[in-house]
């Protein structure tokens, strides 16, 4: 049994990270967080009470958090001081957050990705390998869409996909976003030669393909030994 801590647990990803793990036997949950002055809080959900205190962190094993940069510096101080393993699927993260998140992870196990589901990071493993075997005669974009109440733009998958392909082919790799509605995540990779046109796209149906590659991540991430580690990682195993 796995006892797992929940950060944002009002908010979209965190509401079905909770749903999820409920459902799941190998889950106990023992920390359902939301930040203070939340109207949720003290409320019930499931055997739990919605807590704004990271003190109960000392009861999980492992900790999920998809919540804002704003909260990423405490919450890693946390997962420090209590030392208890974290999935951290927070986007937009500063330079100086990121180097917190290397350095938290030389004592705790941290599973980090700017996205959790599992196509998507095969994608991550695909696309420098396409572009190496089509060559420099054909030029890439990427096209990246997400609901209107997205904060950061471009997306961090969409970032990091195109610095696996600069990296692999030297270039620079473009990249458009466009929010708009409430589309949960589509991405667009554009290889485009003189006389054809590949696209690869990837379309998120639903949040749960995040919320359930969180889940394998914790399930993967209990009793491993500190360090920095990705949903690759997870998915080798």
């Amino acid at each position: 049994m796995i006892k797992l801590g929940i950060a944002g647990v009002c908010g979209k990803m965190g509401r079905r990270i909770l749903e999820l793990a409920q459902k799941d036997r190998d889950f106990e949950v023992t920390l359902a967080l939301e930040r203070k002055g939340t109207p949720m809080i003290g409320r019930e959900i499931g055997k739990l009470k919605i807590s704004s205190s990271l003190d109960g962190l000392f009861l999980a094993d492992v900790f999920v958090d998809f919540t804002a940069p704003e909260a990423a510096d405490v919450h890693l101080d946390y997962v420090a001081k209590y030392k208890k393993a974290l999935v951290l699927g927070t986007t937009a993260l500063s330079q100086a957050q990121l180097k917190k998140v290397e350095e938290v992870s030389k004592t705790v196990p941290v599973v980090y990705s700017v996205n959790m589901s599992v196509g998507v990071n095969v994608l991550f493993s695909l696309l420098p390998q396409i572009a190496q075997r089509l060559g420099p005669d054909y030029r890439i974009e990427i096209v990246e869409a997400h609901h209107k109440d997205k904060k950061d733009a471009p997306s961090g998958t969409a970032k990091k996909m195109a610095q696996l392909l600069s990296d692999a082919t030297k270039r620079e790799v473009a990249v458009h976003a466009v929010r708009l509605g409430d589309i949960v995540g589509d991405h667009t990779v554009i290889f485009c030669g003189n006389s054809e046109r590949i696209e690869i796209k990837h379309q998120a149906h639903s949040r749960d393909l995040f919320a359930l590659g969180a889940l394998k991540a914790a399930k993967w991430i209990k009793g491993r030994p500190a360090g920095l580690y990705s949903m690759q990682d997870v998915l080798k195993q």
